[in-house]
């Protein structure tokens, strides 16, 4: 979809002259009728007579894709004048039939539709399109090729015998969502695109065809590497699959290696930035390795930057070593432009003149030498600028030939070395503008001239003049054949002296063996899943336990499933009985003999008890599950004495199977025994013997018996009875004994007492409110608790009192502390999450606070929440419990013992209003504290304390503070911490200025002099200079002034319809992005 939505806004009709120029090289020799070829042409007789509606001609085979001339009667819409019959030619593709496609599929072409005239082609008609063809929009033409009745002239020469000959000549690109079969065509695989990824796809392709380097990727030690955090292991895996695979590789792992989440995939980079921190990285990885410095060695270069003083004898050289270099295009024809543009040098003079030491300013050129061009040299176009006037980033899609033998020897400074003559290895292009596009690699492998075009997925042959001259760029005036936006980004160079040496051949066995062998056993697993999950639907699993399963478990049934071990077994749907018993006798090393069967069922009361699976061993497991999956089983085996006893036997008519616990009463705590089998006649109480053998308890300690019915239910059992007397008993029941002597101080008179505290338990998490961080803590806690034994059992574990502790409920929607909880609640634990609607099996959690004082004075006050503004201008919040009753000076009072005071300052603090970073109102110290709002405060913190500058504690009878806030080009856009400040009537602004840079001395002096100050009055903006003189008349009304002296006009009043003083900041707004606002730096997060 990517290549789709930066095509289809480049489509044209208009008729384009497309000439071959001389010397323009071909493909590689292809065979006519071979259905991949990228071009062709079908000439095809249109016969008038039968032509009365859509007409198709035959298929034309290019890229694999059926191209065919469409004809369509028509009619022309000219205005104004009687509409004439036309010839409507379009050129159709429409692949439904062509193995692979789906309806996704998409193809670039460029296609000539001509009229043949009968006599002489040079009077042919011709019209040309170009167009990118998909499946919504398959055909493309012109429905007035040309009249009917022009057609229709003999003298035109177009027709004979009523019929017409047309002609389509047609070159495509190779598709995307087709059977395209890259390895059979070119030798070559493409790399598949996850979403915006065709960026990273172009580079690895370029880094992978680098055989020297792709050779010390391979032998970069990776063995004990994280598979999933491994970056080199990653970059491995890929070129070890474009080597070796037949089919477009993935990059999903290398991108997760990265650390990156899905939403990166799209999020399109620019392929410098992502080149240069990719080989940054795998240049740390071969750190102290034996291929250690090989990527300086195939990439760094040597460059010489330097100062040097006109009239004087002084020079300052720097070297420094570069891995690319970015050449400024814009104004330029050439790279060698580019470069002579790169190494002139800047004059230093008049006002940036060069400081030379001793020598004082003097006048210099500044500039930069090559000394050394690596043996493959990136030269990033820079092809992306930003525009001041449109302020933004702009793509310049000027003209720009690059050759394809560069001899830079001129610019090397050591005019004896040998000549820098580099060839052209690959060109990476662009297509789009600076909002977004798409990134193809065309690569000669061999440096041989071939030239392949990278298509992410698709590889397909090309030529010179596609790969080089085609992306010079330009107007569509300039190059009518070539799209507008497309154009070459990055070029890569190699040295022709050292080419087989960078491009040294590269076979299987260059591979190391360990990595080979790695990589087809992950492909085997690979491919083993992928069969598993294709043929997930023909298994289900089963999960077994034993009496070992049920060791150790306090709660009801037997186990709790959330929490159990089971062997767990994958098995055909269809097997049988006799396939599962063998699969879990040759898993378990028990004999087939030495296993039963049992199927835990659901009862009607919501317990699962195991039953037989008597007479179930000629249906399937699908069908004993009931079509419902896992398959949870009692596995009985036989002992593990030597010699082992067999299995007791059963007979489902006169038998049952109970299963036995024991309760200990003395420690609370409840015990798994065994389980029995017990005939129809027998004596309930026989169990006991059982326990007594097992617990070695004495015979004359008396025991109880109770069945466990469900959660919530436990019924005592007669012992005398017969197990035929009992009105319901089944397989599967659980009985629990426990001794009935009283002995010591127990938690509970009996089962049913332990089971009903049980079923009430809840586990509760409870979290730090001022932390959102914190894990919490668990504590189990009964429903039936009260908030003051909740509040006690919690206070234990934060070591405090209970009285010292708030709790807050969680909010319904997000995950952070709501309303506080009334210390005098009168309901249970239980009644508490149901009052805000928590679910019942939801994990249970609320919030704490730690305070200063008693909850229950707390609650009796207001809670006022405001900012404090400390020495750094750096504001906090603070949370303060006041009486209704108190004054402003008592609500300052209590801000003191949260707040720290400058050791010099005044120690004084006042409260003021702050709304939209201005200040609307201060307040006065005998102010009751209920006419502020504190309902307001409670909701937003718009109250700010702060303590009174030192200079202020004491005002003249001519000073008066005025109201000063940050502002950026308009007043309704300020920020910062807006302030007050004391002037003199009278004071010039230049006075005000000094003493202001005094007060803020953390500001930069450059920096406060940008600030322009303004004087806003009824939202008017006046600019103030230096001379402008404060007078009180100017920020305070006439009604202040008669009703309080000036120097406390500040107080109690609404400053925000007073005059104010603004500081207009000249902040340089930030450029936006290249590609989009979404756009982040390239990022390696694992090593």
């Amino acid at each position: 979809n990517e290549y789709k939505s930066y095509l289809r806004m480049l489509d044209t009709d208009v008729d384009m002259e497309i000439e071959k120029k001389d010397g323009e090289e071909t493909m590689d020799t292809q065979e006519e009728d071979e259905p991949n070829k990228s071009s062709g042409s079908l000439t095809w007789t249109l016969d008038l007579s039968e032509f009365n509606d859509t007409t198709f001609s035959p298929p034309l085979y290019v890229r694999n894709l059926p191209w065919r001339i469409m004809c369509i009667p028509r009619s022309s819409n000219s205005a104004g004048s009687e509409r004439k019959p036309t010839l409507g030619f379009f050129l159709q593709c429409n692949p439904i039939d062509v193995q692979g496609t789906n309806n996704s599929w998409s193809c670039y072409a460029r296609a000539t539709l001509s009229l043949i005239h009968r006599d002489s082609s040079e009077l042919d008609f011709h019209r040309r399109i170009n167009h990118f063809f998909f499946a919504k929009e398959n055909d493309w033409g012109y429905s007035n090729f040309i009249l009917m009745e022009d057609l229709k002239d003999k003298s035109k020469g177009f027709i004979k015998d009523n019929k017409v000959t047309l002609k389509i000549e047609v070159t495509a690109d190779a598709p995307h969502g087709v059977h395209w079969d890259s390895k059979k065509y070119t030798g070559y695989v493409g790399l598949k695109n996850q979403g915006a990824t065709c960026y990273m796809n172009s580079v690895l392709q370029t880094l992978y065809f680098t055989s020297q380097l792709r050779k010390a990727v391979y032998k970069m030690p990776t063995e004990g590497d994280d598979v999933n955090k491994s970056v080199a292991l990653a970059l491995q895996r890929v070129f070890y699959e474009l080597q070796t695979s037949d089919c477009a590789v993935a990059t999903k792992k290398l991108t997760k290696s990265f650390g990156w989440e899905a939403l990166d995939s799209f999020m399109q980079h620019d392929v410098q930035e992502f080149c240069r921190v990719l080989l940054d990285h795998m240049e740390n990885k071969m750190k102290g390795t034996c291929v250690e410095g090989t990527i300086p060695k195939l990439l760094e270069g040597k460059v010489c930057s330097y100062i040097s003083c006109m009239n004087v004898d002084y020079e300052s050289k720097r070297s420094e070593s570069f891995f690319d270099i970015q050449l400024n295009i814009k104004g330029k024809q050439t790279v060698i432009e580019s470069f002579k543009d790169y190494i002139t040098p800047e004059i230093l003079d008049g006002d940036n003149k060069y400081d030379a030491g001793h020598y004082g300013l003097q006048e210099a050129k500044k500039g930069t030498k090559f000394q050394k061009f690596p043996p493959v040299l990136y030269l990033q176009l820079m092809r992306f600028q930003y525009d001041p006037l449109m302020d933004m980033n702009v793509k310049i899609n000027d003209r720009y030939e690059f050759p394809e033998t560069l001899d830079l020897t001129e610019f090397v400074e050591d005019a004896n070395s040998d000549r820098e003559i580099f060839s052209l290895f690959a060109v990476l292009v662009h297509s789009g503008d600076n909002h977004g596009g798409h990134y193809v690699a065309y690569i000669t492998p061999e440096l041989n001239g071939k030239w392949f075009k990278f298509d992410d997925d698709v590889v397909s042959k090309s030529n010179r003049v596609e790969a080089i001259d085609n992306n010079f760029g330009g107007s569509e005036e300039e190059s009518l054949n070539v799209r507008h936006c497309t154009n070459a980004y990055m070029l890569v160079y190699i040295k022709q002296s050292l080419k087989d040496e960078v491009l040294v051949k590269i076979t299987d066995d260059d591979i190391p063996h360990n990595l080979k062998m790695f990589f087809e056993e992950e492909k085997k697993e690979e491919a083993l899943r992928r069969k598993e999950k294709q043929e997930a639907h023909l298994y289900m699993n089963v999960e077994a336990v034993m009496d070992s399963s049920f060791q150790g478990y306090q709660g009801n049934d037997l186990l709790s499933w959330e929490t159990a071990r089971p062997l767990v077994y994958r098995i055909k749907k269809e097997s049988s009985v006799a396939e599962l018993e063998e699969m879990i006798s040759t898993n378990t090393g028990y004999p087939v003999d030495g296993i039963r069967l049992w199927i835990f069922q659901s009862r009607a009361n919501s317990t699962t008890r195991p039953a037989p699976m008597e007479g179930e061993h000629d249906k399937t497991i699908w069908e004993i599950a009931e079509k419902d999956t896992p398959l949870r089983i009692f596995l009985e085996t036989i002992s593990t004495e030597v010699p082992p006893e067999p299995l007791p036997p059963y007979k489902k008519d006169n038998q049952i199977i109970i299963f036995l616990k024991y309760f200990n009463i003395m420690e609370g705590t409840m015990y798994y025994l065994q389980h029995v089998f017990l005939s129809r006649n027998s004596c309930i109480s026989d169990v006991f013997d059982v326990a007594r053998k097992k617990l070695s308890l004495d015979p004359s300690i008396p025991l109880a018996l109770y069945e466990e019915v469900h959660a919530g239910r436990t019924d005592e059992l007669t012992p005398t009875k017969l197990l035929c007397e009992m009105e319901e008993v089944f397989d599967g029941d659980i009985w629990v004994i426990q001794r009935t002597d009283n002995v010591g101080t127990n938690p509970y008179s009996n089962v049913d007492d332990y089971f009903r505290d049980l079923n009430n338990r809840v586990t509760v998490t409870f979290c730090d409110k001022n932390n959102p961080n914190d894990p919490g803590f668990n504590v189990k806690l009964n429903q039936k608790m009260t908030y003051n034994e909740v509040a006690e059992i919690v206070a234990e574990c934060l070591q405090t009192e209970a009285t010292l502790l708030q709790f807050f409920k969680p909010q319904s929607h997000r995950d952070i502390a709501g309303y506080a909880i009334k210390s005098h609640f009168e309901g249970t634990l239980k009644d508490l999450f149901m009052s805000y609607g928590q679910r019942a099996k939801a994990p249970k959690k609320l919030f704490y606070l730690k305070l200063n004082i008693a909850i229950q004075e707390l609650e009796s006050k207001d809670h006022f929440r405001c900012t404090w503004l400390n020495k750094h201008r750096e504001e906090t919040v603070l949370s303060l419990y006041v009486s209704r009753n108190v004054t402003i000076a008592e609500l300052l009072e209590e801000a003191k013992k949260q707040i720290e005071l400058k050791p010099n300052g005044s120690g004084k603090l006042r409260l003021l209003e702050v709304y939209s970073y201005r200040i609307h109102r201060v307040f006065s110290n005998d102010v009751s504290y209920h006419t502020i709002q504190p309902s307001m405060a409670q909701q937003t913190t718009c109250y700010r304390v702060e303590e009174i500058p030192v200079e202020e504690t004491t005002l003249g009878a001519t000073d008066f503070l005025i109201p000063v806030a940050h502002f950026h080009q308009t007043i309704f856009q300020c920020f910062n911490h807006p302030f007050l400040f004391k002037v003199t009537e009278g004071e010039t602004l230049q006075s005000v200025k000094g003493r202001m840079v005094d007060r803020f001395k953390d500001i930069p002096e450059k920096e406060f002099e940008k600030y322009k100050f303004t004087l806003i009055t009824h939202g008017r903006m006046n600019p103030l200079g230096d001379d402008f003189v404060f007078n009180s008349s100017d920020f305070i009304t006439n009604i202040d002034m008669d009703s309080k002296p000036i120097n406390e006009a500040h107080l109690d009043v609404f400053l925000h319809s007073r005059p104010w003083l603004g500081l207009e900041h000249a902040l340089k707004p930030p450029k936006r992005s290249r590609y989009n606002y979404v756009e982040k730096p390239v990022k390696i997060h694992n090593q």
